[in-house]
């Protein structure tokens, strides 16, 4: 057996970080804005112990360019560094200050809000410069700025300096020349605004003019004066960081036009988020009008790491069915690092994600408790995000049923108890089971409502475009409950009567008027079944198999593809009713070519009512009508 150190070629490190450290380049700008955030940050927390004897102030980062000297410069007024700091902190790939400062004083800055874990970030500026500079002076009293230089080798230069006086350190980079986009101002602040926009120490960049007011005394044609002024291009104290009773409604909306400037239609509410055990997380929630749209533009929610953007594909973190809100996350536990399999492995995510959805449930029922009005009205613009819910997530589903509504076609809204209470017994089968009678189209439906009404049914509004999805996952979940649309083959089987409906024809007439039926339809597509209705229902009604009818709606949604199935077969039954005035025509009429023209003519209706009569067979039908008026 053979034992040794693996011997790491310092040549190679940095083309390997120039190439691989991250996989964008614009990320060099974030990562030395955080060091110099941490720099600032630690100067803070040990002014504030006692350790460092010095001011404190008002510290700023500043980020300056010179097209000139091809130099992008980040200057903070923040810890600095002595020349043995520079040898340990510089010149050791991978050595992480933030990580050793944090574990020196872990019990008194673990709240600090210091980024860095890794020490990588530093190297990041040689994937975009041909040399980088630091000049640096420590806080310490008695120690000189030094200066340090590298070209990308494994070589460097570490001198000591008169260039620079105050506390602090000054990162040089040369641009190099497949990198000049970072010299122009507009690439810049594009990326300031997104990776530091909220970073928790007010960030220069370049100054602005503002308007001075005018003297209470001066003429009526007197002209404003201006000036320059600093521009801080971020804002270091964002809602999220604020306690929640610190905020009111109008904070709220003014950071939610923060973060999406764009985006002129307020949302309907928000959850704020806030745990410290067993992880970090903090942030806001919004949620924007959806209504039925599944196709809302997603991946709006930002993910943050102690204030600094790390990425808006939070897939892993936020369950699925949230992905169409808006807003911010913020944990110290992800690093800025992040990726996809990172995020689908880590235990802390898991809780994390698990945490967000406990929390937004918690915000429907307080929403709904609290103003029971206000939220039915905004139930059809939340509706999708519910139901997403139930269906994919078994934790969310299982407290759905304190704020999840259900609206008749009415307009009357149930929860779930309710929605029981109300239709127990007149909507129990003779098997006992729980019928519940739904429209996925109150227009489409109008005549099978009106009939369900007419008998005393209540008909709920189910029409999100996964409504198959979610009852089949209620059917699964409820003891004893079918949901039938009102349009299904066997509504009126499934329901019992108070009173039986008498039979006008004997069996005899009744397989006469089926055979009439079939010999003139000739359409495979239709299965005729008679059925002894109120003589008042419609002498034709066209229904579907609620099973076949509820796998194409799923198939369209995404959900047939499970199955191993392509297009289902178009299957319907003609229910006939047997109690008719028209099936006594029929049986009346000898002439067969007038009692043909009558059951086409109400099959077209039946047809008519469901959508069905279309291209070629709805002109026909049109011309017969007018035919018909002219007789």
């Amino acid at each position: 057996m053979t034992k040794g150190n693996i011997n790491v070629s310092v040549e190679n490190i940095f083309p390997l970080i120039k190439k691989f450290l991250y996989s964008d380049h614009e990320i060099f700008l974030r990562e030395l804005i955080s060091n110099a955030t941490d720099a600032t940050l630690k100067l803070k927390h040990l002014t504030g112990i006692g350790e460092a004897k010095v001011e404190y102030g008002n510290p700023r980062i500043e980020v300056k360019i010179d097209k000139e000297q091809k130099t992008l410069r980040i200057i903070d007024q923040g810890i600095g560094m002595t020349a043995e700091e520079v040898e340990k902190y510089i010149n050791q790939v991978a050595f992480s200050g933030a990580e050793e400062f944090l574990e020196k004083y872990k019990d008194s800055a673990k709240d600090s809000g210091i980024i860095g874990h890794f020490g990588l970030g530093f190297y990041s500026a040689f994937m975009v410069a041909e040399k980088v500079e630091i000049i640096t002076k420590s806080y310490r009293d008695g120690t000189s700025a030094v200066r340090w230089i590298c070209d990308g080798s494994p070589e460097f230069t570490l001198e000591e300096t008169a260039d620079k006086t105050d506390r602090g350190t000054e990162i040089i980079l040369h641009i190099a020349e497949d990198s000049t986009e970072f010299l122009e101002e507009s690439k810049i602040r594009e990326l300031l605004l997104k990776y530091n926009k909220f970073m928790p120490v007010p960030i220069k960049f370049g100054t602005k003019t503002q308007t001075l007011p005018l003297p209470e005394d001066a003429a009526e044609d007197a002209k404003p004066e201006t000036e320059e002024v600093d521009n801080i291009i971020n804002n270091p104290n964002p809602a999220w960081t604020i306690a929640p009773s610190d905020l009111t409604s109008e904070d709220y909306m003014t950071f939610y036009h923060e973060l999406y400037p764009m985006q002129f239609e307020e949302p309907l509410f928000h959850i704020h988020l806030n745990v410290d055990y067993p992880f970090n997380l903090t942030g806001i929630l919004f949620f924007p009008k959806l209504a039925n749209n599944l196709n809302i533009e997603k991946d709006k929610i930002q993910l943050y790491q102690n204030q600094v953007f790390v990425t808006d594909e939070v897939k892993g973190i936020v369950p699925d069915f949230l992905m169409l809100l808006r807003g911010v996350i913020d944990s110290p536990d992800i690093p800025l690092n992040v990726s996809r399999s990172y995020l689908q492995a880590d235990g802390a995510v898991k809780k994390i994600s698990s945490y967000i959805t406990k929390k937004v449930a918690d915000k429907m029922t307080s929403l709904i408790n609290e103003n029971r009005e206000d939220y039915e009205q905004k139930w059809n613009d939340i509706k999708i995000v519910i139901e997403y819910g139930i269906v994919s997530e078994e934790k969310f589903a299982e407290k759905s049923d304190k704020f999840t509504l259900y609206p008749t076609v009415d307009g009357k809204y149930f929860l779930w108890n309710e929605l029981v209470e109300k239709i127990t017994p007149s909507h129990t089968d003779k098997d006992g089971n729980l019928i519940i009678l739904y429209t996925s189209n109150a227009d489409e439906q109008h005549s099978y409502i009106q009939s369900a009404q007419d008998k005393g049914y209540e008909v709920l509004l189910l029409d999100s475009h996964i409504i198959s999805h979610v009852i089949q996952k209620l059917e699964s979940s409820k003891e004893k409950v079918s949901f039938v649309r009102v349009d299904a083959d066997h509504v009126n089987n499934l329901i019992k009567k108070d009173e039986p409906v008498i039979s006008k024809l004997n069996d005899t007439e009744k397989e006469s008027l089926k055979k009439n039926v079939e010999e003139t339809i000739k359409d495979k597509k239709f299965t005729v079944q008679l059925e002894d209705l109120d003589s008042s229902d419609a002498p034709f009604t066209i229904t579907q198999p609620e099973f076949l009818r509820r796998m194409k709606d799923m198939q369209a949604t995404g959900g047939g593809g499970m199955f191993g199935m392509g297009g289902f077969p178009e299957m319907y039954n003609l229910v006939v009713n047997s109690n008719s005035e028209f099936a006594d025509q029929v049986l009346k009429t000898e002439n067969t070519e007038e009692k043909e023209n009558l059951i086409k003519y109400a099959l077209d209706l039946a047809k008519l009512s469901q959508n069905l009569l279309k291209g070629k067979d709805l002109t026909d039908f049109i011309q017969r009508s007018y035919q018909q008026l002219k007789k």
